[in-house]
Parts: structure tokens; C-alpha cells; sequence
């Protein structure tokens, strides 16, 4: 390590001085379960030199490297701090049921980066089964980048702690309201305009412009082989797309701030008539519940979709870059999310919360050295930590021009690969990890005229029903999660069947008695009291 880097990781962000002895010495937070002996600053955690660390590999980094290790962001993290990182990623389209059959074990990785809110009981449940930590009183000790973030964004903690108050993981925070808005529908604007047709605004509306599309050669190679939509139940989170146009989700919401379940509901049923009529007319891809995202790309890069649900950055930025060289006059455009009728208010938007999903880096109850660990992971947090995590290394990835930290060519013009795929090579900004996202890398990153306006667009409705990251408490926790396991499976089974016709709609009313049965109604009163309890946080 350099004494440049020496210099940063000794100030970065603290309040006084730390020792580098937290980073650089010889004992594992693996190795051995017994602390030293003798610590002579009480203030100091023991050596930390090493760490395991279990999370999925996201498909930006998967496309190039095979492991979070080739980051320049965690190469360059191992000079600053002397800690060696190895990574555990399960393998891709695995993650949940790799990581329900980790959890089990009795020896854990020391740190494990996931959506805890996902956990049976959620993350306070984790807490008390001794898989991961509380890390109130050692935030408070080892972690002041961290605490600073939190004391200066209450709204922020809210968000994070539990409904007990726990703080259960190191978060990835989005740091400005600008990047709250990320996905939505796009759809082929050049195909639109070879049609002469104006942007649908109505459920109607589509209809009409998918039909139209499934009747015209627009990619002129003589086949019918046009895919007008393409949505499955995995789209239904997020933008929630035609979906959100009835007034309801594929989960959980509140109105005016009682709890529903959006997959009984009558405005459910409209939506599943809409998408089986769909369907039928050969206007949603007769592949939707066996496409996965690799074949979503085949089908866009191969001149064949029209619509579907994308994101600002891998979405319109990466299949532009990808392919438009190669498509002539290849031209995507965020959609605005439609109404059933003209008048009617729009209830849902694309935007999310600070933190969401449940997403953190937890420490586990194997770790032997906890306090080192989070000194570890509060760095991302400090000023510098921040910079490396969304900009990467000064020279490589960016360089600052007019006090603004600028991506580099290597970044924004990489050769034999796109934007997305390079700066995922190189920082965490353009997906996710426990640190805050800066607002100047999505300035960058959706650099196009078309990524800008998607930001707007997506914006533009409310989000006045969608429901915060409530969680059950400990003792509500295993019914909530068994009622909710047996829900889920049956809903998401139901879905495709009911848009591909092999459940008759006239058995709406004996799908929602079926949920019924299974003890939805205990499960929305636990919500409900979720809700209460998440409002007086």
C-alpha cells in the first residue's frame, strides 16, 4: 500500500485517528473463535486480515468477471485496508434457494449481503434465531461514517432499523430522490413511428398498438416472428406494469392506510382478463413465464420485441449501446404507465424508498471479529469510501474535472462491451451494496436524451399506496411466514395459469376463497400492525 492510500484509510471519515492495526495483521476473523488476550486500546478491535463474504453475483458483473473479487473497486478496497476478501456467490437464478440452504448451517460466511426482509420473520427474526447480529452498540463504537449517515437522515433510519429498533445490517442507501426511479415499461419508439402511431396512454390504447404490431413486418425479415409484450409475474414488483393501471399490486398495499393483498382483489381479476384476452390475440409472448433475462436480451438484440419492462441504465442505456449500431434507426422510449380509462388518476409510479428490499450486509453470528468487520464495511460509508464504491480508482475509472468526479473513456466509451458491463467491472454504483449512491453517477450513466426523459416519465404518478418496508415481529413472524409461503406459490402458479387459459377466470372467486383458506386475513392483520408499528418508528 502506498502512503497515499496508507493516509486515506487512516482518516477517512473519523472522527479521530484509527489504528491500521484494525486492518493489516495477522489474525482472520476465520481463523480461530478466541479474541487476543491482551488489547491494550480498549477502542481497537482485534486484526482483521481477512473476510468471507456470500452474495449474489449480479448479471453487470457476471457478464465480464466472475467474481466480485476482479472489481477494481475491491482490489483497490484490499490495498486501502489489507483486508483479502473472498467471495462466496451462489450460483445465478439459485440465490434463494442457495442461501435458505446456507442459512441452515450452523457455520456461517462472516458476512452475508441479502434482502433480509426476505428472511422467514424478516431480518429482527434473524436476529433472534442467532443467525446475524444487532449492530446498534457496534455501530456506535466502530462504525461513526455509518452513524453519521443515519443521525443526519432520520427518514433514512426509519427505514432501516426494525420494528424493535435493531439495526441489522449494513444498507444500500440510494442518496438522492433522483435515483429513486430506476424501471418501467420502454417499448420500440422507431416501430411506433414506422406505424405512425402515437405513444399509448390507455389500456385501449395498447391494445391497439400491440395488435398492430403482431399484424406488420417491422423488422422486415419476411416472418412473423414480432413479440408485441413481454411481462411476467417476476415484472409485477417495482413499476408494477398494467398492473398498477387497476389500482393494485402483486402484493401487499395500503389505502388511505389500511392494509389490502392486491391478488384477491376484483381489480386483480380485470387485470387477468385483460392479459388472458392478450394472450389469446398472441399479443403477450407465448413464452412469458419460461423467459428468463438472458432470453429477454435474445429477444431484444435479435430485432424481435416491441415492449417490455427495463431499467434506465441496463435497460435503455445497455441495449442501445449493444445494438444500436447494428439495428438501423433502433430507438427506445420509457412508456407512460397507462390508465384503464381516459381521466382516470394514476395510482403507482416507478419510484422506490432510500432503502429497499431488505438489501444489507449483515454480519454473522461465525464472524469472530465483528467490530473489525464493521470497521471494515463502514468505509464505504466515509467520503473516500463513497467515491471508490460509485466512481471507482482516480485515473482509471474517473477523474475529477471542475471539482465533478467524470468517468473516465474506459467507462463511457469502453471498447467490445457497453457502459453497463464496464462500470459494473469497476464500482457497486449501477446496482446495488452496502454503501450510499451518489446522484452524479446516474447523471452519467443515463447520459442519453431517452434515459433522462424515462426518469421523468417513470416518475410522473403517485405513490401514495405503496406500502413501506414494514416486518412482522418475532412472535407474528412464523405464522406470517408460513401463511405467506404457501400464498406466494400458489398465487405465482395461479398467475400463468390464469393468463394462459388453463384456469378458467370463472374460478376467480374459488382462487380467492383458496387464499382465504390458507389464513390471508391473519396475514393482513399482521401487516396491518406492521404498518402502525413502522408509523410511530
Amino acid at each position: 500500500m502506498n502512503n497515499v492510500n496508507r493516509k486515506r484509510w487512516l482518516v477517512a471519515g473519523t472522527t479521530a485517528m484509527l489504528s491500521l492495526t484494525m486492518v493489516a495483521g495477522c489474525n482472520s476473523s476465520s481463523s480461530t473463535g478466541k479474541q487476543p488476550s491482551e488489547n491494550k486500546n480498549a477502542t481497537e478491535p482485534p486484526k482483521l486480515q481477512a473476510l468471507t463474504y456470500w452474495v449474489s453475483l449480479t448479471s453487470n458483473v457476471a457478464a465480464t468477471l466472475k467474481s466480485y473479487g476482479d472489481m477494481t473497486l475491491y482490489k483497490e478496497l484490499e490495498k486501502r485496508s489489507g483486508v483479502h476478501v473472498d467471495f462466496q456467490h451462489p450460483p445465478v437464478g439459485q440465490e434463494k434457494d442457495q442461501f435458505n440452504l446456507m442459512i441452515t448451517g450452523t457455520k456461517l460466511p462472516d458476512v452475508i449481503e441479502y434482502g433480509w426482509t426476505g428472511y422467514p420473520g424478516g431480518p429482527e427474526k434473524a436476529i433472534k434465531d442467532g443467525k446475524i447480529i444487532k449492530l446498534n452498540d457496534i455501530i456506535a463504537k466502530y462504525a461513526p461514517n455509518f452513524k453519521k449517515v443515519l443521525d443526519s437522515n432520520p427518514e433514512w433510519k426509519k427505514q432501516i432499523v426494525t420494528d424493535e429498533g435493531s439495526i441489522y445490517g449494513f444498507p444500500f442507501l440510494r442518496g438522492d430522490d433522483y435515483l429513486l426511479v430506476s424501471n418501467g415499461i420502454a417499448l420500440r419508439k422507431d416501430w411506433l413511428d414506422k406505424m405512425n402511431m402515437k405513444m399509448p396512454q390507455t389500456i385501449d390504447d395498447w391494445h391497439t398498438v400491440l395488435t398492430a404490431i403482431k399484424k406488420t413486418d417491422l423488422n422486415g425479415n419476411g416472418k412473423a416472428d414480432e413479440i408485441p409484450l413481454l411481462i411476467g409475474k417476476g415484472d409485477m414488483t417495482g413499476a408494477i406494469p398494467f398492473l398498477g393501471s387497476y389500482g393494485v399490486n402483486y402484493d401487499y398495499y395500503q389505502v388511505g392506510g389500511k392494509v389490502m393483498f392486491g391478488p384477491t382483489q376484483p381489480e386483480y381479476k380485470q387485470f387477468l382478463i385483460t392479459m388472458n384476452q392478450w394472450y389469446k390475440e398472441g399479443l403477450l409472448d407465448p413464452d412469458f413465464a419460461t423467459t428468463d433475462s438472458k432470453l429477454k436480451d435474445a429477444k431484444i438484440t435479435g430485432n424481435q420485441l416491441f415492449a417490455t419492462t427495463m431499467s434506465t441504465g441496463s435497460g435503455i442505456g445497455n441495449y442501445t449501446t449493444l445494438v444500436g449500431s447494428k439495428i438501423p434507426g433502433f430507438k427506445l422510449n420509457a412508456a407512460p404507465f397507462p390508465v384503464v380509462k381516459p381521466g382516470d388518476k394514476k395510482m403507482w409510479n416507478a419510484k422506490t424508498y432510500n432503502y429497499s428490499g431488505g438489501i444489507a450486509a449483515a454480519i454473522t453470528s461465525s464472524n469472530t471479529n465483528p467490530e473489525a468487520t464493521a470497521k471494515w464495511l463502514d468505509y464505504a460509508y466515509s467520503d473516500e469510501g463513497k467515491m471508490l464504491f460509485n466512481f471507482g480508482v482516480e485515473g482509471t475509472s474517473y477523474k475529477m474535472v471542475n471539482g465533478y468526479p467524470t468517468y473516465t473513456d474506459n467507462i463511457m466509451n469502453p471498447k467490445d462491451t457497453s457502459m453497463a458491463y464496464a462500470m459494473a467491472a469497476n464500482v457497486r454504483a449501477n446496482f446495488n451494496g452496502p454503501f450510499v449512491q451518489d446522484k452524479r453517477y446516474m447523471e452519467q450513466y443515463a447520459a442519453l436524451p431517452e434515459q433522462k426523459e424515462s426518469i421523468q416519465i417513470w416518475s410522473e404518478p403517485n405513490s401514495e399506496r405503496r406500502l413501506p418496508q414494514v416486518t412482522p415481529t418475532s412472535a407474528e413472524s412464523g405464522r406470517f411466514a408460513s401463511i405467506m409461503n404457501d400464498v406466494n406459490t400458489y398465487k405465482d402458479e395461479m398467475f400463468n395459469k390464469f393468463i394462459m387459459g388453463a384456469e378458467p377466470l370463472d374460478n376467480f372467486d374459488k382462487y380467492v376463497k383458496t387464499i382465504e383458506g390458507m389464513g390471508i386475513q391473519d396475514a393482513l392483520k399482521i401487516q396491518q400492525s406492521a404498518l402502525e408499528r413502522y408509523n410511530k418508528r
